[in-house]
């Protein structure tokens, strides 16, 4: 059995950064972090551990200070926890930060916006939250339902992937030949390294293994990405979901990882497949038996 590693995988800068300012703010106050930091349950168990609270519901913190988490949070929501005399600490990641900027200058210089992503994620919340009017899109459906505007100002959820953010943009443009439809590529760089580095691994595996919260958009993004090329694809969120089962000694195993996963767990989860790999061959004839490779 081989083992692949992606090019790119795991925890972007943001998300470090967002779980750095929380332990050092939770270091000199009690901290309440207003919703999921990171789309992932060991991150958040880990800032528990450490004391830190997190809320959903803004009525229940308990604490003076809170954080907002990287994915960002409207102008209105930030006036609503200022106004109950809360300190904010901002955790938003600068990515996010530049996709406000950019939906803000599309209106104000005049476009309808449309925001492709989730309607329901936290993100598209807080960037659609201070706007009048808006359309918010993930498929071609989505599209096809959009009334005629003069003026279309597109961007995206920033844990999109880009080929389908292009391909909806595209769709508009298709659908609407006489709008001027102005586009913003707002797709992180650190999405689009592990979107492209997903296909690359994926065509060289017999398995994917993605490793990442049951919950993170772009961990069930590299997800799907994985599974158009590759027939047999598998979502862990540690070491422990991995069975045996899943591999035989022929396999080429490819590991990739969404960009709230902790280093220690992607180490994990390769440490579990180096010992399931052992595991195989033993199990062979002698005869049989293959090389087995770690890259």
């Amino acid at each position: 059995m081989k083992l692949l590693r992606a090019e790119h995988l795991g925890m972007c800068f943001g998300v470090r950064d967002a779980i750095a300012l929380a332990l050092k703010h939770s270091q000199h106050a009690p901290l309440t972090i207003l919703g999921e930091l990171v789309h992932n349950e060991t991150v958040l168990d880990g800032l528990r551990a450490r004391g830190v609270s997190v809320e959903s519901d803004l009525a229940a913190v308990a604490t003076s200070t809170v954080m907002i988490t990287a994915h960002g949070a409207s102008g209105r929501r930030l006036d609503l926890v200022r106004g109950r005399g809360l300190n904010v600490v901002e955790a938003t990641c600068p990515l996010v930060h530049a996709a406000h900027r950019g939906v803000k200058q599309l209106v104000a210089d005049g476009f309808h916006p449309v925001l492709i992503g989730k309607r329901d994620h936290v993100e598209v919340r807080g960037l659609t939250e201070d706007l009048a009017a808006f359309d918010v899109v993930l498929t071609e459906t989505d599209v096809d339902e959009l009334r005629e505007r003069p003026r279309f100002g597109v961007a995206a959820q920033t844990t999109q992937p880009i080929e389908r953010v292009r391909v909806l943009v595209e769709r508009i443009r298709a659908k609407f030949p006489q709008s001027e439809v102005r586009f913003i590529d707002t797709v992180c760089q650190p999405t689009k390294q592990r979107q492209q580095a997903a296909v690359e691994l994926a065509r060289q595996c017999d398995v994917v293994v993605v490793i990442g919260g049951a919950h993170s958009n772009n961990t069930r993004e590299l997800v799907a990405t994985s599974g158009r090329h590759c027939a047999r694809v598998h979502h862990v969120q540690g070491a422990d979901d991995l069975r045996a089962g899943w591999f035989c000694a022929e396999d080429t195993v490819g590991i990739t990882a969404g960009t709230s996963t902790l280093d220690g767990t992607i180490a994990a989860v390769e440490a579990r497949l180096h010992a399931i790999a052992l595991r195989c061959a033993a199990e062979r004839p002698p005869s049989e038996l293959s090389e087995i490779h770690a890259a």
